[in-house]
């Protein structure tokens, strides 16, 4: 039996490390254990600073609660599956989040039309209300030597300052980082920031050259083709046109986005701007929805779809690859440009449901 966590020379003892401290580890030669008087000191020594290194990997798992479900994604792009304990109730993918605890809940009654959603939203935000639960209970349970976390959509999680007070009361306090992309370039971005945080250097450079080689290869297939105009719709009651970094997944799908600004929040407009764009085509990506239900809302408004005179009315699953800013924004990409230019990128990873106006 060897000592995990023990440090180097000079390392100073962290609290967080209580768990895991006794690990089993196999030796062929455990000098440092069986040593006898002839052994000379010095290889004594160098033995006992393999086994430390050796135990400070193997010995110690960090421990992670996801409270948004993009970094979830991530996190298990990244291969840290394992590492996740907790996650929200809103983390459904990869399918193995099911058997994870969840430390949260929708304060909101369900079966809400959009329009109910919207208004309840508002009235409990004007309140100071939570949108989101905590399970700060569950939450202590876990132990977490890490929460990942967000700030940049209020309605979207449990709030930033709130998971800061709840982590400054658990003994011993984790790390809290935020991940909060406003574009394409910044989700990539935050692969790197989760990679530092965790230790996943090497994994995380091939995950953004996997990433950046699908790009490549849409931008390619979509090089020289007409462009699209497109106008995207984040919510339908009322109309939100998708902000952050939708413009620039329809740029890169081979689309010109006219009513969205890269970056910049969703923005709410009145329908009559929507036609007054004349778009060649609608993309209904409704927040959080997925493509059947997308679909569903899209066709409650059909009277107002049909006014804007399109060609093609299309929904996706905004939950896989809209909403979510991790990594499956490029199966989004790649489901967007088949949907604009079929004839150039001739399959997806995603349906595209066609509205019957």
């Amino acid at each position: 039996m060897v000592v995990g966590r023990l440090g180097l020379a000079g390392d100073g003892v962290d609290p967080r490390h209580r768990r895991g401290e006794v690990g089993q580890l196999a030796l062929a030669h455990d000098r440092v254990a069986l040593a006898t008087p002839a052994v000379e000191v010095g290889q004594a020594l160098l033995d006992l600073v393999i086994c430390q290194q050796l135990c400070h990997i193997l010995a110690f798992v960090m421990r992670i609660v996801s409270l948004v479900p993009h970094a979830t994604e991530l996190l298990y792009a990244l291969g840290l599956g394992d590492s996740v304990v907790g996650v929200t109730h809103e983390c459904d993918y990869p399918p193995q989040t099911a058997d994870v605890p969840k430390v949260t809940r929708d304060m909101l009654p369900p079966g809400l039309s959009a329009g109910e959603i919207d208004a309840a939203v508002r009235e409990r935000t004007e309140k100071g209300e939570a949108i989101y639960a905590l399970d700060e209970d569950r939450l202590a349970d876990l132990e977490p030597d890490l929460i990942v976390t967000q700030e940049l959509c209020p309605v979207c999680a449990v709030s930033y300052d709130e998971v800061r007070e709840a982590a400054q009361r658990l003994d011993p306090c984790p790390t809290v980082i935020a991940l909060d992309p406003k574009t394409f370039g910044e989700t990539m971005g935050d692969i790197r920031t989760l990679a530092q945080a965790t230790q996943t250097r090497d994994a995380a450079l091939e995950l953004v050259t996997r990433q950046r080689a699908r790009v490549d290869r849409v931008k390619l297939a979509v090089r020289g083709a007409q462009r699209r105009p497109v106008v995207a719709i984040e919510w339908f009651d009322p109309v939100f046109i998708a902000g952050h970094w939708t413009p620039q997944l329809i740029e890169l799908a081979g689309g010109t986005d006219l009513l969205g600004f890269a970056g910049e929040h969703s923005e709410q407009l009145p329908w009559e701007a929507v036609e007054a764009a004349r778009p060649e085509v609608v993309l209904c990506i409704p927040c959080g929805y997925d493509g059947p239900r997308a679909l569903a809302e899209a066709e409650q408004f059909t009277d107002n779809l049909r006014a804007v005179g399109a060609k093609e009315t299309i929904a996706l699953d905004a939950a896989a690859y809209f909403s979510r800013p991790g990594p499956r924004l490029v199966d989004g990409l790649e489901t967007l440009a088949h949907a604009l230019h079929p004839d150039r990128v001739t399959e997806a990873p995603g349906r595209v449901h066609r509205v019957m106006l």
